[in-house]
This record gives structure tokens, C-alpha cells and sequence, in this order.
């Protein structure tokens, strides 16, 4: 939680050029997010109505945070973090393509958008689901090295007061892009061509890695590469050195356990939320519908509940942008160890009140309700996480963080799976696909109760302050030892833009 006066500071902070370039970057690649969030499921769903084969692909896109994650981290902190996100996202582009192409060879076998959604599935086409199964693997390998780049790459080109302001602009936009402009957008597309969403994500992938291109700077970790020139990598001594300095945190312990339960649970009712609302949702006959088709037809979409489906996603995005704005009051207000406490609690009522849903407008307000908090908690975690941890670790204790946070999503996308194919040997198949959201809500009581003497405002304001004194100490020895190791008389100071935060 800031005071009054460094919120003032903050609002005076300069972002800089380099950060909205990467800004753009990270909206435009979003957008491509929000028509594949619509794609994709629809794809899958159109090969098959399996929900373990559904799942599985939710499995396999988030199985490289769980297997990956930590070798990444090492690889952050030796090479041009800029560097890297440019790669993974132009390798993004080449998979997204790939899988475009295979929608147009198999166009003929695909029923349409329309029949999906009254559960039609077309013939039997494995190279569908396989291509589907691998990009997925391949996709979220690069987005493990992506993603943890760009949160160690941040405190780079923003000054520390700043972060809070910029991870909220950032993720702002990035909810309306993801989530509010892209899904209608991708309704929109599929209604044209099936392949075509998947040729213009493609496209965003590419945008988004010229963008990174063209920012000035080396964000390499100076000290590292200096000291360790030539080197062989002693991959799981510097692993261990990352998951000692996590491990040994009195907050970012607890923090990463929780995270890692809180995503394995969202796992867990998403993996099997396509099928969940268009099974169990009115998505076609429902408030709104009738008034809805001609606005849908407009779109090009050749049924409305494909439309529908893209306004719970943009619901996300409304209480993303809300979240965004009012996170910073919210945190000041209640604390921000409180402001932790009552999200684990928003989502709690929330999966039982989606678990028991009918309407789809019902579940459209509390996922709006939800991501207002899943903003706030990302804000106040990931701005801590940025503030405290020294620059030469910050990669690989990012991904330890993330080890434990994200990798719980591909086991909870298959407890997803395994818990509607178990729930449907005793009950109906509509009861079945609602037991994953009963079964959370659950869990999330005790995740509520676990974390309550561990996020405390008063223990996170305490480790902050520590944290920042340790993290200077810590970085002005690091580079002393780089100097020594390397033979160096002195290192000239870094340029502005690609300077380490204090």
C-alpha cells in the first residue's frame, strides 16, 4: 500500500517512451488474445465433446509453466530480455499460423460456428485436434519465456515509484483489448471463416514483436553476463539460488502457494467452461437474445450464442478496466493485505453462484465482479514482487514465483476434466459440468483461512521496506563481484533506458 505522498510522486512519474512501446505492444498482442479466447475453444469443441479431450488442451498450453518455468528463469537472466520477447512473439506468429493453415485444409470437414454451438461436432479429424494439442504444448512454452521476460523487463524502463501506475495502465488496456474488443471482434470472424481469427491473431503476434524491436537499450543483466562471460550455465545451482531466495521470504512463500491454488482452481472450472455455457447457459433463448440476433447478424456471426459467448469474455473485460482504476483507491482504502483477503473471498461466492447458474447474464455480472479483483490482486502482487526482488535474481525468482503460481493450471485444467467425467458416473451431465465450480468454492475456503495471518497489510508494508533497503545492498555487491570476477577496473554507468531499478 503507498501513502498519500507517494501516490502523488507516482502520479508525476514519467513512463517514458520505451514503455508505451511496450504498452502498444502488449495491447495489440491482447487483442489477438481476445478473438483466439474465442477461437480456439470453439475449434476444439467443433472436433470434439470429450471434456478430458477438451481439457487436454488447456493441459497442454499451461504444462510449460509447470516443466519450464525455472530453466526460463535462468535463461532471463543472461540474455537481452527485449531480445527474447521479440523471439517468442515472432515464434508465436509462426505456430498461430500454422494453425490457421490447418483450419483451411480441413475447412470442409468442420461443421459451422452456428452447429457448434448447438452441440454438432463434425467428422472424426485427429489432424485437427493433434495440430490443436501441439501448437498448444509449443505456444505455451514461448509464452513462459515471454511472459517472464516482460515482468523482469519492466522495472527496467520504469522507475520504482511508477510500477503500480504501469502495471495498472498496462493490464487496463490489456483487459480491453483481451477481453472486450477482442471476442466480439473474434464472433465477428468466425462468422466470415473459420481460419480467419487465426490469420489475424497471427498478425498481432507479429505487430507486437516489431514493437518490442524498435525499443532502445540492453537489458541484459550486465553484472551476470560480465562476471560469467564464457561460463558453461550451472543450470540447477542457479535454479536453487532463485528458489532459496523465494523460499526463504516470509510473504513470497505464502504468496506463491496461494497463487498457485487460486490458478489451479480457475483452471479447474474453465478447462470445461465452453461446454459448461453452452449446455447449461441460455445463450440462444436467453434475456436479451431476441434483441441481440440482428446486432450479432451485423457482426457477421451466423448464430447468436457464439456472440453471447464473446460477451461473458468481454464481461471480464469491463471489471478489468474497472479494477484498473479503482485498485490503487481500493488498496489505500482497505490495506492492502485486506484488499488480498477480500479478493480470495469475491471469488469464492463467485464460483458458487456461476456453479448454480442458469442465465447467462448472471454469470456475464460476476465474472465482471471477479476480474475487478483479480486486477487488484495482480496490481498489489506483482508490483511487490517488481519492488523488492534484487535485478540479478529477479528472472529466476520471477519464475520460481511463477513455478508455483502457474504451474498449477495444467493439474487443475485436468482435475477440470477429471471431475466432470467422474461427477457424470452418478448424475446428469448438466449437474456434472457444474461440479468443478462446487468443488472450487470449496477449496477456496481454505485457501481464504491459510492466507489470513500470512498477507497481512502490516507484514507486507514491513518486508516491502526491508526488501528495498536489502535489494539495493544486495545489487551494489553483486555488481563489486561482477567487477572482481571479470578482472574489470570499473563499469561505466548504464544509459537511462536501460537502467536497474534502485
Amino acid at each position: 500500500m503507498t501513502t498519500a505522498a507517494e501516490q502523488e510522486t507516482t502520479g508525476k512519474v514519467r513512463l517514458g517512451a520505451n514503455y508505451w512501446r511496450l504498452w502498444t505492444s502488449s495491447v495489440i498482442s491482447n487483442l489477438g488474445d481476445g478473438i483466439a479466447a474465442i477461437a480456439y475453444p470453439w475449434l476444439a469443441s467443433a472436433v470434439t465433446r470429450d471434456p478430458l479431450l477438451i481439457a487436454l488442451i488447456a493441459v497442454a498450453q499451461r504444462l510449460p509453466w509447470l516443466v519450464f518455468t525455472l530453466p526460463a528463469g535462468v535463461i532471463t537472466d543472461r540474455v537481452d530480455r527485449r531480445k527474447l520477447m521479440v523471439s517468442m512473439d515472432v515464434i508465436r506468429t509462426l505456430i498461430t499460423v500454422v494453425v490457421a493453415a490447418t483450419v483451411v485444409g480441413s475447412i470442409d470437414s468442420l461443421p459451422s460456428p452456428a452447429a457448434v454451438a448447438s452441440g454438432v461436432v463434425g467428422g472424426s479429424n485427429l489432424t485437427v485436434y493433434f495440430v490443436l494439442l501441439g501448437a498448444s504444448l509449443l505456444f505455451g512454452m514461448a509464452e513462459v519465456l515471454r511472459d517472464n521476460a516482460a515482468q523482469t523487463f519492466l522495472p527496467a524502463i520504469v522507475e520504482p515509484e511508477g510500477l503500480e501506475r504501469a502495471n495498472g495502465n498496462l493490464w487496463g488496456a490489456e483487459m480491453v483489448a483481451n477481453s472486450f474488443v477482442g471476442p466480439p471482434l473474434g464472433s465477428l470472424l468466425l462468422g466470415i471463416g473459420f481460419a480467419l481469427p487465426f490469420f489475424l491473431d497471427a498478425g498481432t503476434f507479429a505487430v507486437a514483436a516489431a514493437l518490442v524491436f524498435v525499443i532502445t537499450g540492453d537489458f541484459r543483466n550486465r553484472q551476470k553476463t560480465q562476471a560469467q562471460s564464457g561460463v558453461k550455465i550451472d543450470w540447477s545451482g542457479e535454479i536453487k539460488e532463485g528458489f532459496g531466495w523465494l523460499w526463504r521470504h516470509p510473504v513470497l512463500r505464502p504468496m506463491a502457494i496461494i497463487l498457485g491454488l487460486l490458478n489451479g482452481l480457475a483452471m479447474m472450472t474453465f478447462a470445461t467452461f465452453i461446454l459448461f455455457a453452452q449446455e447449461n447457459l441460455d445463450l440462444e433463448t436467453g434475456l436479451f437474445t431476441g434483441a441481440l440476433q440482428p446486432v450479432a447478424e451485423f457482426f457477421g456471426a451466423d448464430n447468436v450464442a457464439a456472440f453471447i459467448f464473446s460477451i461473458l469474455m468481454m464481461a471480464g473485460a469491463v471489471g478489468g478496466v474497472v479494477g484498473s482504476i479503482l485498485a490503487a483507491k481500493i488498496s489505500t482504502k482497505l490495506g492492502s493485505g485486506t484488499s488480498l483477503y477480500f479478493s480470495i473471498a469475491i471469488w469464492t461466492i463467485t464460483s458458487f453462484v456461476i456453479g448454480v447458474a442458469t442465465r447467462w447474464w448472471v454469470v456475464a455480472l460476476w465474472f465482471a465482479f471477479n476480474t475487478v479483483f483479480m486486477i487488484l490482486w495482480n496490481i498489489i502482487t506483482v508490483s511487490y514482487r517488481q519492488t523488492i526482488i534484487p535485478d540479478a535474481l529477479l528472472g529466476r525468482v520471477n519464475s520460481v514465483y511463477r513455478f508455483f503460481g502457474w504451474g498449477m493450471m495444467p493439474i487443475g485444467s485436468l482435475l477440470g476434466g477429471a471431475v466432470v467425467a467422474i461427477a457424470g458416473i452418478w448424475v446428469d451431465r448438466s449437474t456434472a459440468l457444474r461440479w468443478p465450480f462446487f468443488v472450487a468454492g470449496i477449496v477456496y475456503i481454505g485457501v481464504f483461512f491459510y492466507a489470513l495471518p500470512r498477507l497481512s497489510t502490516a507484514k507486507l508494508e514491513a518486508t516491502r521496506a526491508e526488501g528495498i533497503a536489502a535489494k539495493e545492498a544486495f545489487d551494489a555487491e553483486d555488481a563489486r563481484d561482477a567487477i572482481a570476477e571479470a578482472g574489470l577496473g570499473g563499469v561505466g554507468p548504464d544509459d537511462g533506458e536501460s537502467r536497474s531499478p534502485a
